[in-house]
Parts: structure tokens; C-alpha cells; sequence
């Protein structure tokens, strides 16, 4: 029984490629016919799918690595078409698994992942339908959002396959080289005299919170290597970085971050390491001329100045040159707007035209107010209680002193400090912070194998 199984599956796939060959041929006589340009790309994406299916784990390995460098190229699309032939490249990978009978690996997260994601498309089809604040016409920018979505779910399942290929400690030590190409271009742009360093990013905000994911691993890598020196100076020259991005948010997050990190085990030594290194982070931000301007700049908000009330700050915001102020300018704004869409909002990735100023939000809670409704803003906050719950499961499941647990207990705190930055900025749209979280969560989840003990961890260091 079970050759004539292998033998339905090997007919199944060869009628499959045979057809496929079929197909390969008409498209390729259409397009020699219509343009040898798109002919040679056809090319190239048959290469590009024969090598990843015949070396899938250094595939996976290399879009990992290549993601960090590319919204850089933003304006060309880049990322775009990334995401699009990643999807592609994924499901090609499932519709094969499952017809040649080889497992796809999935975790309970990631069928929870996915079912958000397919929800969000209930916002498509009532933008088609007209039933949103806005016309079918923003429909493309509302799909484009979703394919967003949906690459992060493809970026989880292709992890998720490398499970029980590759160690997990080794996935994570690949992820290492996404660093050195952003980083190398933000050696160039300080010569340059640039106020805010974004490296290969389209933003310096953007930049600060990939950074911050990458130093919550140096501090990871920390608890386990014998190569200390090494990273401790990787952790400074990322702190440098960090800081030379002078986002603001970013102080709030670190601070988060390193709060929930110490608290729960805390000693002296995790206090201090804990002090030393939020107050090297605020110490370098207030060193600056730009990071004194920002911090000075909140005297003059509602925040600290008992005698500007949110109304007058609304009003200096047209010409003081406050980001705080206006960024309350810009909430009232989109809440007056959402007013008129209470329910479902405006449709995925349409704030800007809800605001109809061409500005995000700056706070992702009201993005997501916007953009779906009191609906919609439910369903952003089960996101976030799902993954708060997924990373405690793990924590509860994993050896005390295994390096899984101390990764999930790294992330939990990573975790806590996102929200925190999500009421001024608009990390909800860090699509590469997003890209690699997905690429961790989905790691933190293999089952490492550990059977460590607090005197095995003793004797390593």
C-alpha cells in the first residue's frame, strides 16, 4: 500500500510538471513575442525557483539576510515585489509539499496568525462593496496593505519549515548578517553631516526599531557566548546608531524594554547593566543638539505645560514647529474623521486619505480606529494579546534556564515596549521590524531540545 501511494504522488507530481512545462512553454512564446525584456526575466524567476527548491534552507537563510537592504529602494518598488515573489515562492512551496506528501510545519500561532490576516480582508470586500468611508477607487492601496499582511504570514510558514533542519541558535546567528549593510551605510551618511541616520531605511524610525529588536539579541547572545568582548562592542556600536537615529519613541521603548527585562530576576547586577545601559542610551540622545531641541521641545505640550491645554496646543501646532503638537493636531484630526465611519473605518492602509493630508497618524491606535473601525481596533488589540499569550505559554512550557526561555522572556519584553511606541509613531508600518519579529516568534516556538540546568548555565560562563 504504502509503494502505491508513493508511486500516486510521483505520478501526481510528474502530470504536475508536465503541465507546468506546458504552460512554461506557451508563456514563454508569449512573451519572446511581446517583449525579450519580460522573456528574460521569466528567466531569471525560473532560476531563482529552481535554486530555491533544490537549496531551500540557504534560500530562506538569504531572504532573511536580504530584507534589511531593501527599503532603500522603496521608490522602485522593491520591497513591494520582494514581498509579492516571497508569497509566491511560499505557496509554490506548500501546493509541491503537499503533492509529493512532505509535511508543511505550522504552530497553533501561526494558524491564529493567519486567520487575522484572511479577517482583514472582510475591509476588501466592504471597500468593494462601498459600504466603508471612502469609494471602491482606494481599493489597489487597500489590497497592497493586505499583501503586506499576508507576506508576514509567509515569512512565518517559511521559518517554520526550516524547523528540524537547521538549529535554532543558528537561525538566529544568521539573522546577525541583515546587520552589516544598514549599518555600513550609516557609517557613510555620518560624514555626511545627516541630522538623523536611516541607514538602508526610508526613515530614521524605522531604523531605531530594527535596531532595538537586533540589540535585544546582542543581549540574548550575551547570557550564552564566551565571546563577550565581541559583543559587548556590536551592543555599543548598535546603541550608537540607535541613538544617532534621534527618535524619540525610541527612548520610551528602550526604557520599556529594559524595565520588564530586569524585573523579574532582579539583582544588583542586572539593575546596574540596566541602569548603565538606558542611561548611556538618554545620556548620548541629550549629548546632541537635535536630542536637547526634541526633549526641550516637550516643556511646550500639554504633557509638562500645565498652562497649554490640547485645544491651544492644536492651535500653536500650525506654526511652532512642535511634533508633539502636532501630533495632536493630526489625532483630532483623524477622530473627527472616523466619526463619519465609526464601525468599519476606511479600509486598510487608508488613514492618509481619511486624513486627507498625505500623513500617517503617528499613533497606530488610531490608525487602526481609522482604518477599521471600532471593529478593526479590536482586532489589532487580539493580535497583540494573542502574541502576549503565545510567548507566555512558551515561557511556562521551556527549561528555566534554557537559552528558548530567556529568547521568549527577550521578546516578551520586546513585545511590551511595541505598544508603548505605537502612541507616537507609526511602527505598525516598519514592515522589516515586522518581517524579522515574525522570523523570532516563529523560531521561539521550535522545540530547541534543551535540557539545561541552572548548574549547566553556571559552568558555560
Amino acid at each position: 500500500m504504502l509503494t502505491n501511494q508513493r508511486s500516486s504522488r510521483s505520478l501526481a507530481l510528474t502530470i504536475l510538471l508536465g503541465l507546468a512545462g506546458v504552460g512554461a512553454g506557451i508563456v514563454a512564446g508569449f512573451l519572446a513575442g511581446a517583449s525579450p525584456k519580460l522573456l528574460g526575466l521569466a528567466v531569471v524567476a525560473v532560476g531563482i525557483v529552481c535554486y530555491f527548491f533544490t537549496n531551500f534552507e540557504q534560500s530562506v537563510l538569504g531572504l532573511l539576510i536580504l530584507r534589511s537592504s531593501l527599503d532603500i529602494f522603496s521608490d522602485l518598488q522593491i520591497p513591494a515585489a520582494f514581498a509579492v515573489g516571497l508569497d509566491a515562492l511560499a505557496l509554490l512551496y506548500v501546493i509541491v509539499s503537499l503533492l509529493t506528501g512532505h509535511i508543511v510545519r505550522t504552530d497553533r500561532f501561526w494558524w491564529f496568525l493567519a486567520s487575522w490576516v484572511l479577517l482583514q480582508g472582510l475591509w476588501l470586500i466592504l471597500l468593494h462593496l462601498g459600504a466603508l468611508g471612502v469609494d471602491a477607487s482606494y481599493l489597489p492601496a487597500s489590497i497592497r496593505e493586505w499583501v503586506r499582511l499576508f507576506s508576514w504570514v509567509m515569512v512565518y510558514l517559511l521559518v517554520m519549515q526550516l524547523k528540524d533542519r537547521l538549529p535554532p541558535q543558528k537561525v538566529i546567528s544568521w539573522l546577525f548578517l541583515a546587520l552589516p549593510l544598514p549599518i555600513a551605510i550609516g557609517l557613510l551618511q555620518i560624514p555626511q553631516g545627516s541630522d538623523r541616520i536611516v541607514g538602508t531605511f526610508g526613515t530614521a524610525n524605522t531604523f531605531a526599531t530594527f535596531l532595538l529588536l537586533f540589540i535585544s539579541l546582542v543581549l540574548w547572545k550575551l547570557n550564552w557566548t564566551q565571546q563577550h568582548w565581541f559583543w559587548l562592542m556590536l551592543l555599543g556600536l548598535l546603541c550608537f546608531f540607535f541613538v544617532s537615529t534621534k527618535s524619540l519613541f525610541s527612548l520610551m521603548m528602550i526604557a520599556v524594554f529594559v524595565l520588564v527585562l530586569i524585573t523579574p530576576r532582579l539583582n544588583i547586577a542586572k539593575l546596574i547593566s540596566g541602569v548603565l545601559l538606558l542611561g548611556l542610551v538618554i545620556a548620548l540622545f541629550a549629548s546632541t543638539e537635535f536630542g536637547q531641541q526634541r526633549l526641550a521641545s516637550i516643556a511646550q505640550t500639554p504633557l509638562l505645560n500645565p498652562d497649554i491645554d490640547i485645544s491651544r496646543a492644536i492651535l500653536l501646532s500650525q506654526g511652532d514647529s512642535n511634533s508633539f503638537n502636532w501630533r495632536l493636531s493630526q489625532w483630532h484630526l483623524l477622530l473627527n474623521a472616523w466619526k463619519n465611519s465609526p464601525i468599519f473605518g476606511y479600509g486598510l492602509g487608508l488613514s492618509m486619505p481619511a486624513a486627507g493630508n498625505d500623513f500617517l497618524p503617528h499613533n497606530d491606535y488610531i490608525r487602526a480606529l481609522v482604518e477599521g473601525g471600532i471593529i478593526g481596533l479590536v482586532t489589532f488589540l487580539a493580535l497583540f494579546a494573542a502574541q502576549f499569550t503565545h510567548l507566555l505559554r512558551l515561557i511556562q512550557q521551556t527549561p528555566y534556564w534554557s537559552k528558548q526561555r530567556n529568547l521568549c522572556f527577550i521578546l516578551l519584553a520586546m513585545l511590551t515596549s511595541i505598544p508603548v511606541g505605537m502612541i507616537t509613531e507609526n511602527i505598525w508600518s516598519h514592515t522589516t521590524f515586522f518581517f524579522y519579529w515574525w522570523t523570532l516568534l516563529a523560531v521561539a516556538g521550535w522545540n530547541w531540545n534543551e535540557q539545561q540546568i541552572r548548574e549547566d548555565m553556571t559552568s558555560n560562563k
